[in-house]
Formats: C-alpha cells, sequence, structure tokens
C-alpha cells in the first residue's frame, strides 16, 4: 500500500465478501478481519490479491533487529536520486553551467532517477490503471514519463539534441512545437521530492508496533523456581502454572501469582498507575512485571505466557492500534479529485488542437505540457519540509511528533484525558508534611524518624528518610508552613532531576539511580541506627542517638502502648482522608508525631491544564489510583472531571465511551497501564520520562517530564498542520493557474521552470517560518 486510499480499497474488497467485517489500518499494514467460523482465510488473501496487492496471515516473528529492508531500499533509492538530480536541476536552471553537450548530460543523470527511482510510483500507477482508479501515484508517474519521454522525443527527433542548445530566461508567453525543449530536471526534481517524503513517511511508520515489542521486553527474562525445596534458574517461558518461584528485593515478579511465604511492598505504579506501593503477604495476588521494592517472597504462578496481564495489556494495545482510524493524506485527497480533472484536460487539448487543424507535433507538445505542468513539484515539498522544520522546532523544545497523522488528530481534539501519577504528579513519594506532639521538636522527629527509616528500603521509607538528609531539614518540619517550603524545594529539585534525566529510556532506571546515589550521600548525613528490625506490614524500631524509636503504622505504636494524643490523630484522619500515607513516629516512651507522605503535583502542572482550557479543551483526570487521592490532586490543578479507581482495560472502555459521545479524545500518560489507552485515543502524548511502552504506544513524546509541553505539542502540530495546508493549497494553485497555458501551448520551458522553482521556494520558505513558533513557557510565537 502507497497511500490511504489503497488501505480503503482493499477494505471495501473485503467487506464485500458474505459475513466478513474488516478493518485495514494503512499505518501499521495490518488488516484485521471478523469471519464466520470454519471461513478459509486463503479466500481473504485470494481477494487481496485481486485487488492488486499482496497479503499474508500474521506470524509470530522476531522483528529483525538489523533494520526494516524496506525502508533501506528506499533510503537508497532516496540517495541515489539526488546525487543524480541535483546537478540535473542546476544544469537546467543556471544557464552559465549549460556547456556544450549539457543536455546529453542530463539524459544520462535523469534516465535512472525517472525510470529506477521512480519505478515504485510506476508500478503503483499501473496497478491502480488495472483496478480502474488514480491516486498521487498515477500523477506522479504519469507526469515524470511524460516529462522524460517528451525529452527524449525532443533530443532524438528534434532540435534539442544539436551542440550549444541552451535554456534562456526568456520568461514570456509564447508557443513552441516542444521540439526544441526538454524537461528533465521536472521529471528527476518530482521523483526526487516525492521519494524524499515517502521515505519520511515510511520510517515514522516503522515505529507502528514497536509499543507491543516494548511490552513484550517489559517482563522478566530469567525467574528461580523452587524444585524440590532448591533454588534453579530457569527463562521465564519454562515457567509452569503452579510453579512457586523466589522474587528477591529490586526483582521484577516473573509472572502473576500469589504470595506463599514473605511480606513486602510492591511497586505496581506501572501497571496499575496506583502511586503508593502495595503491601503484600501470603495469600495476596501479585502481577507479572511488577518489582518487588522490600523483602523475599515466595510466590506460585497462576497465569503464564499469554494468560498474564501483561500479555493481555500487549492485545490491548495491538487492538487499539488496528481500531485507530487511517486518516487520509491531504494530497491524495485531492489528487483523486485532480488526477482524472488533468487527464481529462490533457486529451481536450491534444483533441482540441488537432480538431482545429494544428500539426501533431504542436498538439502532442500541448497535451504533454498539460500533464508536465500538472506534475507539482512543490506538492512532493509541502510535506516532509513543513514537517521537518516543524518536528526539528519541536525537538528543540523537547516535544517529538512521530508522522503527519499526528497533526491531522491535534486539529481536531476537544477532550484532554490525563493520567495522575507521573503526569500530573511527579510520581514519587515525597514528605509533604510534619506535625510534632506538643513538647516535640518537629525537626528532631524528621532527623530520628528518618536514621531510622534510612536503614530500610521502603519506597516510603526512602521518602522520609531523604527529607531528612535535605541541607535544611529544620525547614521541613516546624511547623505546616514548613513543610510547604521543604515540598515546593522538591518540588524544584526534581524538576531539576528530570531534566538531567532527559534522554532516557525509562525514567524508572534513572530514578532508582538516583535513589542509590542518594541513599549513599544520605549514609553520612544521619546517624547510624541499632538494633534495626523490620516489623512485617507494619514499620520498623531500632536505636538512635540512645532513643528507643518506633517508626511505623499506629498500630505498631499500640503495640508498643504509645498513644497520639487527640490534636495529631485529628491530623493523621484529614492527611489519610486526603488520600495521603501517614507514619507515626514514638520513642522513649511517648508518642512524638506524625510524617504525612504523599506523590505531590508537579509545580507547573496547574499552569498546564490552564493553557489546555485556553485552547479550548476540555481536562479529564483518568487514574487507577483512589478517589479521594485523585480528588485532592484535581482540586489542586484546577481539573472539573475526574475518573478514578480504573484497571488499564477500564481505561481504554473510558477514552472509547468519550469517542461514542462525539468526542475526539488526546490522552497523556506515562506509564505501563496507560499504552493501551494511549493507542486508542484519537491523539496519544506519552512524557518521556515514562515508560518504553507508553512512549512507543503514543503518536507525541514529551522528552521533559513537564506537562506544559503538551500544550507547546498542540499548539505546534496546528501551527504546521496550518503550514502543510497552506502550502498544498500554493502548490496547487501554481498547477490550477499552470494548465491552461499549457493548453494554449504557450508554455515556454524556463517559464515553467521558473514558475516551479519559484513554488517550490515559497513552499520552503513558508516552512521555515516555523522555526519562530515560542514554547509557552517562553512567550508565544
Amino acid at each position: 500500500m502507497t497511500c490511504a486510499s489503497c488501505a480503503n480499497r482493499i477494505e471495501r474488497k473485503l467487506n464485500k465478501l458474505d459475513g466478513v467485517e474488516a478493518t485495514v489500518n494503512y499505518a501499521t499494514e495490518k488488516a484485521k478481519v471478523s469471519v464466520p467460523a470454519g471461513y478459509d482465510p486463503a479466500l481473504l488473501i485470494a481477494e487481496v490479491e485481486k485487488t492488486g496487492y499482496t497479503a499474508a496471515l500474521p506470524q509470530a516473528e522476531k522483528e529483525d533487529a538489523a533494520g526494516d529492508p524496506e525502508l533501506d531500499a528506499l533510503r537508497t533509492r532516496l540517495v541515489v536520486s539526488v546525487l543524480l538530480t541535483v546537478p540535473v536541476i542546476a544544469m537546467a536552471m543556471i544557464p552559465a553551467l549549460q556547456f556544450t553537450y549539457w543536455q546529453w548530460a542530463s539524459l544520462t543523470l535523469a534516465a535512472p532517477v525517472i525510470v529506477w527511482g521512480a519505478w515504485p510510483f510506476h508500478r503503483a500507477a499501473w496497478a491502480n490503471l488495472r483496478h480502474g482508479t488514480a491516486t498521487m501515484d498515477t500523477l506522479i508517474s504519469m507526469g515524470t514519463l511524460a516529462a522524460f519521454l517528451w525529452s527524449l522525443y525532443a533530443l532524438f527527433l528534434g532540435t534539442a539534441g544539436m551542440p550549444g542548445m541552451t535554456h534562456g530566461f526568456d520568461l514570456t508567453l509564447q508557443a513552441s512545437d516542444g521540439a526544441a525543449n526538454i524537461y528533465l530536471e521536472v521529471g528527476a526534481g518530482v521523483t526526487m521530492f516525492i521519494l524524499a517524503g515517502r521515505y519520511f513517511e515510511k520510517r515514522s511508520k516503522r515505529q507502528a508496533g514497536a509499543a507491543l515489542r516494548a511490552l513484550l521486553e517489559l517482563g522478566a527474562k530469567d525467574v528461580s523456581v523452587l524444585r524440590d525445596g532448591v533454588e534453579v534458574s530457569v527463562p521465564v517461558g519454562e515457567l509452569k502454572v503452579g510453579d512457586e518461584f523466589v522474587v528477591r528485593p529490586g526483582e521484577k515478579i516473573a509472572t502473576d501469582g500469589v504470595v506463599t511465604s514473605g511480606t513486602s511492598a510492591i511497586d505496581a505504579s506501572m501497571i496499575t498507575g496506583e502511586s503508593v506501593p502495595v503491601e503484600v503477604a501470603p495469600g495476596d495476588a501479585v502481577t507479572g512485571a511488577t518489582v518487588n521494592a522490600g523483602g523475599r517472597l515466595v510466590v506460585r504462578a497462576t497465569r503464564v505466557g499469554a494468560d498474564t496481564q501483561l500479555a493481555q495489556m500487549a492485545r490491548l494495545v495491538e487492538e487499539a492500534q488496528a481500531g485507530k482510524a487511517e486518516v487520509q493524506r491531504l494530497a491524495d485527497r485531492i489528487s483523486g479529485v485532480f488526477v482524472p480533472i488533468v487527464i481529462l484536460v490533457a486529451v481536450a487539448t491534444l483533441g482540441g488542437w488537432l480538431g482545429a487543424g494544428f500539426p501533431a507535433s504542436a498538439a502532442f507538445t500541448a497535451a504533454v505540457a498539460v500533464l508536465v505542468i500538472a506534475c507539482p513539484c512543490a506538492l512532493g515539498l509541502a510535506t516532509p519540509t513543513a514537517l521537518l522544520v516543524g518536528t526539528g522546532r519541536g525537538a528543540q523544545l523537547g516535544v517529538l511528533i512521530k508522522g503527519p497523522e499526528v497533526l491531522e488528530s491535534t486539529r481536531r481534539i476537544d477532550t484532554v484525558v490525563l493520567d495522575k501519577t507521573g503526569t500530573v504528579t511527579t510520581g514519587r513519594m515525597t514528605l509533604v508534611d510534619v506535625v510534632a506532639e506538643p513538647g516535640t521538636d518537629a525537626a528532631d522527629l524528621l532527623r530520628l524518624a528518618g536514621a531510622l527509616e534510612n536503614a530500610s528500603e521502603h519506597p516510603i521509607a526512602q521518602a522520609i528518610a531523604r527529607a531528612a538528609a535535605a541541607p535544611s531539614p529544620e525547614g521541613a518540619g516546624h511547623s505546616r508552613e514548613g513543610g510547604t517550603s521543604a515540598r515546593e524545594g522538591a518540588g524544584y529539585s526534581r524538576e531539576g532531576a528530570s531534566s538531567a534525566r532527559e534522554g532516557a529510556t525509562s525514567a524508572r532506571e534513572g530514578a532508582t539511580s538516583a535513589r542509590d546515589g542518594a541513599t549513599s550521600a544520605r549514609e553520612g548525613a544521619l546517624p547510624a541506627p541499632e538494633g534495626f528490625q523490620n516489623v512485617e506490614g507494619k514499620g520498623v524500631t531500632g536505636v538512635v542517638d540512645g532513643h528507643a524509636v518506633v517508626v511505623g503504622r499506629e498500630s505498631l505504636l499500640a503495640d508498643w502502648a504509645l498513644r497520639l494524643s487527640p490534636e495529631v490523630a485529628a491530623a493523621k484522619a484529614r492527611a489519610e482522608g486526603e488520600g495521603k500515607t501517614v507514619v507515626a513516629v514514638g520513642w522513649d516512651g511517648a508518642a512524638r508525631g506524625i510524617l504525612v507522605v504523599a506523590d505531590t503535583v508537579k509545580p507547573t502542572s496547574a499552569q498546564a491544564i490552564a493553557e489546555l482550557r485556553g485552547l479550548g479543551l476540555t481536562p479529564v483526570l483518568l487514574t487507577g489510583d483512589n478517589a479521594a487521592v485523585a480528588q485532592q490532586i484535581a482540586a489542586e490543578v484546577g481539573i472539573e472531571r475526574v475518573i478514578a479507581e480504573v484497571l488499564p482495560h477500564d481505561k481504554v472502555d473510558v477514552v472509547a465511551g468519550l469517542q461514542a459521545e462525539g468526542r475526539v479524545v488526546a490522552m497523556i500518560g506515562d506509564g505501563v497501564n496507560d499504552a493501551p489507552a494511549l493507542a486508542r485515543a484519537d491523539l496519544g502524548i506519552a512524557m518521556g520520562t515514562g515508560t518504553d511502552v507508553a512512549i512507543e504506544a503514543s503518536d507525541i513524546t514529551l522528552v521533559r517530564g513537564d506537562l506544559r509541553g503538551a500544550v507547546d505539542a498542540i499548539r505546534l502540530s496546528r501551527r504546521t498542520l496550518g503550514t502543510i495546508k497552506g502550502n498544498l493549497f500554493w502548490a496547487f494553485a501554481y498547477n490550477v493557474a499552470a494548465i491552461p497555458i499549457a493548453a494554449l501551448g504557450l508554455l515556454n520551458p524556463m517559464l515553467a521552470g521558473a514558475a516551479m522553482a519559484f513554488s517550490s521556494v515559497f513552499v520552503v520558505g513558508n516552512s521555515l517560518r516555523l522555526r519562530g513558533f515560542r514554547s509557552v513557557t517562553g512567550g508565544r510565537a
């Protein structure tokens, strides 16, 4: 398939078969077909082949890491065509370069480009002709071959092959028999420009299946299985339902299962979106690809291979991509009408001249001139130049746009669905408040608790230890205001960390490295605890600076006969009502206060939401987290509609439901759990600090973890699409204006060449204006 109309043609043919319902996706080059039971797939393949295309049943094939042979072949055609075409255009447009036999040198250079370089267009045009249709390929093939064949006629049978022939700068309209004019630069130039456009398109399409590969790469590769009480390391593919396997701290859980022994905290945010680690104990279910953040676990496998939640999500992504409505290319839509009209005009011109009694050579000159001038040089530049400049400017601003279809989507969207964890919030637990009992110094409360928690690997413990090890811990806790200041400082620090991680493929890996580094730095900043003990599921105990310290759930303090005062207990209830996590602290026989930990909002999220509203978009918060947390975050950033406590497949359903209401939906997310919804949405935007899977399933990637980048992405995409439309209008307007001149036999080759060059220069210049686009963080363009 060479364009979206090819996909539509195959789809129509398949849907004419009895009992068959088909959807053909041009971007992914796949057809999703529903057929009656017992239907022979060979009939489907035969029908596609009758349409002039090829098809095959899907195979569980591995992607060739070395590259895409089709893409490599297209790149070779493009490189060779550029090297041969540039001298041809230069000689045709610059009289000083027209040496004695320059026209024959042009023929030698241009012939391989027009015949071999443009072969994909000729082949597609022939297939279209056999099936009675016309596309952009038809126009390209006809225009380039007409220019080439008429140039051969002029060189061998006319006077264009005479020594000393030149194309002068006589920009007047005058009749000509065409025997002294060659159009090789037209045929070679159009081929080169269209090849460039096809290459960039093919390169972006290659990413369509990358989300599925990234999902499959996410799972564990090896697993320690218990065989007769002995741990044996085997590939995860050999794991069977009922096998028991060991998961150590920091390791990924190999597959879905149930904990049989051990307790720990599981970081499931990549799958569920839940920001707080989930405590698990014997009997609790765990999901494959989540990370064990605490103690040693033994898990019994309940689902393996294609039955796991990860594999189900991979299928969701694939189905969402297959069901994504392909966007018709503007050029193809216009050419569907333009091509037949041009052919009719050329035939009418030939008949008119012959009917008027003019010589056949003059009639053919006028008819061929119509075909030559109708092959739009600027059209080949219209989309790729605007894309090149627009995407280049986007890359400078940290916005990566994957392809032309993305631009069409941004124009129409009216609703933005935002994931919470890692998108609106930082996705990292942070100390947000310290409430001390009367007579207890808040700085001492944080320092002693932080020293004890520093010995724990639990994510909440690490958040407290980070805050305690900060240069000015007293600013974090003397009062609620102090806690707010510390929170803002931590937010700015996180933004810096995010910038430092730009370009990383997995922010979680970067966060893990940063955490390791932070842990090392803390070791010298906080006193080392003695007699450290982890109380499973409740907290930790130990001796710090001679004080017997207890840190954890309120039930752990109760075990030590320590009770919070009514005022502090009320503060704890309020914090938990807002969805925050509260850790109680006591020492030397008395409760000393509480530490409040939460996933905090990024400093720029509220501004980003306001900017999205300014673009006429309705924001919706969609999260797997609990409703209390979601409502509190939404109120903080200015989002009115909240959908909480949803699973990955529910996110897809929510997006589909909004689309069923007639909304055009953009989805912004960063986790594995967002990937199916990103693929299902009309426009998917992934945070570059998120997972590979989310990035691959999206249409736009924001390199930084700043939600304001989504505003830039939408504004830039709309501006780029507007530029492409302007380019297409002027490219076609030039052709429409020139066709009557050609039909009247007044087409001077130099005038045609100059006009074509001007239209191309105009298109390039118009595209270059995109370089002036400004980010919302630095003023509007």
